[in-house]
């Protein structure tokens, strides 16, 4: 049991990211809330596993980064977007090169294919959900 006398104070660095945490978590909150017409739509059919069994999460923080939707178990994120994201191309493309590091494979579409060919995204998800590679099993686990 931790006894919260004997409990080390945290260090400034760990106070600014508990901090930001919070911050990111609050945020993915009210992104959630606020769904792109795009984003509702693409939701409702990657919610409840609806999409090949596949769980999808969707406004998750993947720090220092909110994702649109995730799988987890793929590791497969999806993002939706709209015009905005033009002007910030290099950043996107940084973030998506930071998330592959981390082990995500990254889709992007545009919020007008979205709504214009859902059945084309739709798609593409779905390839990409029957190439992603099988989950590692954990340390320690159980062998199949």
């Amino acid at each position: 049991m931790d006894d919260p006398k004997t409990k080390s104070p945290l260090s400034r660095r760990e106070r600014d990211r508990e901090r930001e945490s919070t911050c990111l978590l609050a945020r993915a909150r009210a992104l959630r809330r606020q769904s792109s017409d795009a984003e509702s739509v693409l939701w409702r059919h990657l919610r409840a596993r609806r999409l090949m069994g596949y769980k999808f999460r969707r406004q998750v923080v993947i720090e220092p980064y909110i994702v649109d939707f995730v799988c987890l178990e793929a590791r497969l994120i999806i993002e939706a977007d709209g015009g905005q994201h033009i002007d910030q191309m290099a950043y996107d493309a940084r973030r998506t090169v930071r998330l592959e590091g981390m082990g995500y494979r990254v889709m992007r579409f545009w919020n007008h294919e979205v709504l214009d060919e859902l059945q084309s995204v739709l798609e593409q998800i779905r390839i990409a959900l029957i190439e992603a590679p099988s989950p590692q099993p954990s340390p320690g686990g159980r062998g199949g």
